[in-house]
């Protein structure tokens, strides 16, 4: 495969599942603001902006926060920004990719101003995840299980990693108490599948073992480094050049491990910098990826991305 071709997929993965994973990062924050009549608000807007790596002075309103990472097209950290790209870069591997993929995302492009203005932005988060819902469904059901395939899951798994990261995080934000572990697990449509599997009522250690180690449920942080560890191998197959994919590989696994053996109470007392670590090594894993499979002419514009 292309190096080109290899990358535009692998980014449609992540940006794809970055505007699904913002979309109810932000449902759950701006349901948190409604909720908490003692919520500090700018303090709990500047932590999601902090969260996110977006830089903001001042005062931050609910607007600011929004403008940001939502609806404005022009910002690679909004989900607006985030669909424009998924669409760019299918339009680059559109030899490689269905039609009905390319159709989806094209249409999800086209229909996104008719949202800039939008006064009730919970139903443009909903669609948000109907849309990325849509992409994955014909995805796997249009594409082969090749190269064309891992890549995308590749990018897919380790931008659902971090993002649920960030998502856990939100439990730390000044200003607010943060959401309570049921609405966290109903924001990954986690709820039902934790109750099959726990059999019990909702508690804060069981609900965060869920969320992070779970290894059937695909929305785990565990699952997906697992997953990508995987994808990795499956690329690489029995090619003896294989030193910086086993480079990412390692530093997934680590963070994986890390999360599955050590007690999950100690994982909540220090959430924030545990969650830091996930997201460094699915960065770490993102850079050697890039510097082995991708054309170093195109990684200048990748490498401004803070993933």
């Amino acid at each position: 495969m292309l190096s080109r071709i290899a990358e535009s997929l692998f980014w449609i993965g992540r940006y794809v599942e970055r505007a699904d994973n913002t979309a109810r990062l932000l449902d759950v924050h701006l349901n948190v603001l409604l909720e908490d009549p003692w919520v500090d608000e700018p303090s709990a807007n500047a932590s999601l902006l902090n969260v996110m790596n977006c830089e903001f002075e001042g005062a931050v309103r609910r607007s600011d926060v929004l403008g940001q990472l939502a609806f404005d097209p022009e910002r690679a950290s909004s989900i607006a920004g985030t669909m424009s790209a998924a669409r760019e870069n299918a339009r680059r591997a559109r030899e490689v990719i269905s039609t009905e993929v390319w159709e989806s995302l094209n249409m999800t492009f086209n229909q996104l101003p008719r949202w800039k203005h939008n006064a009730r932005p919970h139903e443009y988060f909903v669609w948000v995840r109907e849309r990325a819902a849509v992409v994955w469904g014909l995805s796997s059901a249009t594409t082969s299980r090749d190269d064309a395939w891992h890549f995308m899951e590749l990018g897919r798994s380790l931008e659902r990693a971090d993002m649920i990261a960030r998502l856990l995080m939100t439990r730390h934000f000044e200003g607010t108490i943060g959401p309570n572990w049921t609405t966290l697990l109903r924001s990954c449509s986690a709820h039902e599948a934790y109750l099959r599997t726990v059999r019990s009522l909702v508690t804060e250690d069981r609900a965060a073992q869920f969320l992070l180690v779970d290894r059937y449920f695909p929305r785990s942080i565990a699952y997906n480094l697992d997953k990508a560890e995987f994808t990795l191998g499956q690329i690489e197959g029995a090619n003896n050049n294989r030193a910086l994919s086993d480079r990412a590989r390692l530093a997934l696994g680590r963070a994986r491990t890390n999360l599955e053996y050590r007690d999950v109470r100690e994982i909540l007392n220090e959430l924030p910098a545990q969650m830091r670590e996930v997201q460094k090594a699915c960065a770490t894993a993102s850079d050697l990826i890039r510097d082995r499979y991708f054309l170093p002419a195109s990684t200048v514009l990748w490498s401004q991305e803070a993933l």
